[in-house]
């Protein structure tokens, strides 16, 4: 029996309407998210992967509804979230946090890491503000650092010690569930190990769920539950991590492991490395079918009239390829 989902994704589509030309006078749409069905169930990691533009941060975006969606439903606890203005969304806003790519632009340069950290204690009322010195100092702890930080400014910290209050802040509304967007790869190498472990410590600790987006896939391997594979806007496989490491099913995912470096030498120099041929089509103008046949080693002529259907190739592992599921 399969846990309830704490997120349930349905056919969601976020389209950006954009103009074109030197004086703005034609229009496009950018298809970002089409057709998007995902369950996300609580206290796992789901990774999304993908190369750059495929759609994966514009997901995490539209399930937290700061990017509305323009089809589908986002079910949270009953409440199709898409449906909800920014007034009635804001109780779900405490469930639902985010941690972004770059945390200096995330932080205010005006305030200080307490006053960063306190601002959505006060303002969802978790805590008076006698009591707000203390929360602050513990929300600091949690995350490695000193109670005397919260009287720094993000100029005067590292960059891996402003991620680790960008994290305290998303902590700080005790949230159920955070989006952690590219949230490591502005770091360095060393610090990025640092959050990582960080991350896990805190889920543990907090019964926490993660929508973790990432393009790295040794850090996917390493803290993911389940990794989805993603490919100009749909799902193309979704695995549990060891399955889809070891047995990957769609020729996308299969491209995008064999890029990974092996760390033994001996195996590194001997193996077949799967080149794609080609550049990502635009998202302005997807193909027709299955968006990955201009790219695919085994693509036949079904899969540039049809959209592969969404369908269990094993227990547990879903993939949208005509080949591997005989459509």
């Amino acid at each position: 029996m399969n846990p309830e989902p704490l997120l349930r994704i349905e056919n969601l589509v976020k389209h950006f309407h954009v103009r074109l030309g030197a004086f703005g006078n034609k229009t496009a749409t950018v298809h970002a998210l089409d057709d998007f069905n995902l369950d996300i169930i609580e206290g796992e990691t789901l990774s999304l992967v993908g190369e750059s533009g495929c759609g994966k941060s514009t997901t995490g975006f539209t399930i937290l509804n700061l990017h509305r969606a323009s089809g589908g439903k986002v079910i949270y606890k009953g409440q199709d979230l898409t449906l909800l203005d920014e007034k009635h969304m804001r109780p779900f806003r405490r469930d639902l946090q985010i941690v972004f790519q770059d945390p200096y632009s995330t932080l205010n340069p005006r305030m200080t890491v307490g006053e960063a950290v306190g601002e959505p204690i006060l303002f969802h009322k978790l805590a008076t503000k006698a009591e707000l010195p203390g929360k602050i100092a513990t929300l600091l702890g949690d995350v490695g650092l000193p109670a005397r930080f919260a009287s720094r400014y993000p100029h005067e910290l590292s960059g891996g010690q402003r991620q680790r209050v960008v994290i305290a802040r998303a902590l700080a509304c005790q949230p159920k569930f955070i989006v952690c967007d590219e949230a490591i790869s502005a770091l360095d190498v060393s610090i990025q190990a640092q959050i990582i472990n960080l991350l896990l410590d805190l889920q543990e600790k907090y019964a926490l769920t993660y929508l973790f987006i990432a393009h790295d896939l040794a850090v996917v391997r390493h803290i993911s539950t389940r990794v989805g594979v993603m490919y100009l806007g749909r799902l193309a496989e979704l695995a549990t991590r060891d399955a889809l490491f070891s047995e990957p099913l769609h020729p996308y995912t299969k491209a995008l492991l064999s890029a990974v470096p092996e760390t033994d030498p001996a195996h590194e120099r001997t193996r077949t490395r799967q080149i794609l041929q080609g550049d990502v089509p635009s998202p302005l103008d997807p193909p027709s079918g299955c968006r990955f046949h201009t790219r695919c080693p085994v693509a036949m002529d079904i899969c540039k009239e049809k959209v592969p259907v969404w369908k269990e190739a094993r227990p547990g592992h879903r993939v949208a390829c005509h080949a591997v599921n005989g459509q």
